[in-house]
């Protein structure tokens, strides 16, 4: 299944300034893991030591945050649409 990617400007120093990139993968792990391949250094910005999705990034597929579907099981379809969002700390005090 082949989906698009959008980057976000943290991580665009990986993908050589791309917004968006295209990538292969039947679940949002392996997806992740075709980032790995094409873009070194991806899944250690993405993943924890333990192979899960980090605190600070959001995954979205299809506007839907990852974490309420199956996390990083959760399945993709062709022509799907990934948002990798850093969380945004602060506030008020």
């Amino acid at each position: 299944m082949a989906v698009t990617v959008k980057i976000p400007t943290p991580l665009r120093k990986l993908t050589n300034g791309e917004t968006s990139v295209n990538a292969e993968g039947a679940t949002i792990g392996a997806i992740v893991d075709a980032l790995e391949t094409a873009y070194p250094g991806m899944r250690d910005r993405l993943l924890d030591d333990t192979g899960g999705l980090r605190h600070f990034v959001n995954i979205y597929l299809n506007g839907e945050d990852v974490r309420y579907l199956d996390g990083l099981d959760s399945a993709v379809g062709d022509k799907d649409e990934l948002s990798i969002v850093p969380a945004v700390a602060g506030g008020l005090r």
